[in-house]
């Protein structure tokens, strides 16, 4: 889809908010699918002055396999979160690491605090622009490049991927 449609400011964006709408209304009926329509239409026409720098998607077949790793992910942490949990907390060692960011653009080093965030077991806990480094407070840290290299191979590189505006 071309951002070039008009009066259709960020197309994947309505997309988007149409399938969520029909997720969180479970029905596939003409009423639903016309108020979804409606809202991915209104809401990114009414706030498309909020986005001065809009990301443009590139690949979205990466970005499907991004999100479904997100969400694996986000299972398989509950489970080894439970474990630690459960254990001994002294074997537990949280720790804050420095993440050097590769990417630049604001969209997509959001997007990527989030997608930690969204990770039981870390959060993404300040954003220092001037070093572009990302600080993640993470519940158990066996070895913190292991943790920065897996963030990076993991989210970093396909978000880089996705969006046109993460290039530097």
């Amino acid at each position: 889809m071309s951002q070039r449609i008009t009066g259709l400011p960020q197309p994947w964006l309505s997309l988007f908010m149409l399938l969520i709408w029909l997720l969180l209304v479970n029905d596939l009926s003409f009423a639903s699918l016309l108020m979804g329509a409606l809202l991915g239409w209104l809401i990114p026409l009414a706030t498309h002055r909020f986005w001065p720098d809009p990301p443009r998607l590139r690949h979205p077949y990466v970005l499907l396999r991004f999100v479904l790793r997100v969400l694996g992910d986000i299972v398989q942490a509950n489970f080894q979160m439970a474990r630690l949990i459960l254990g001994r907390s002294s074997d537990l060692q949280p720790a804050f690491i420095e993440y050097p960011l590769d990417v630049r653009h604001d969209f997509t080093i959001s997007l990527l605090a989030s997608t930690i965030s969204l990770t039981p077991g870390t959060v993404s806990a300040d954003i220092d622009r001037e070093r572009h480094l990302l600080l993640i407070h993470a519940f158990n840290v066996v070895d913190e490049q292991a943790l920065i290299d897996t963030i990076k191979i993991r989210y970093e590189r396909p978000l880089q991927e996705v969006f046109e505006c993460s290039i530097t």
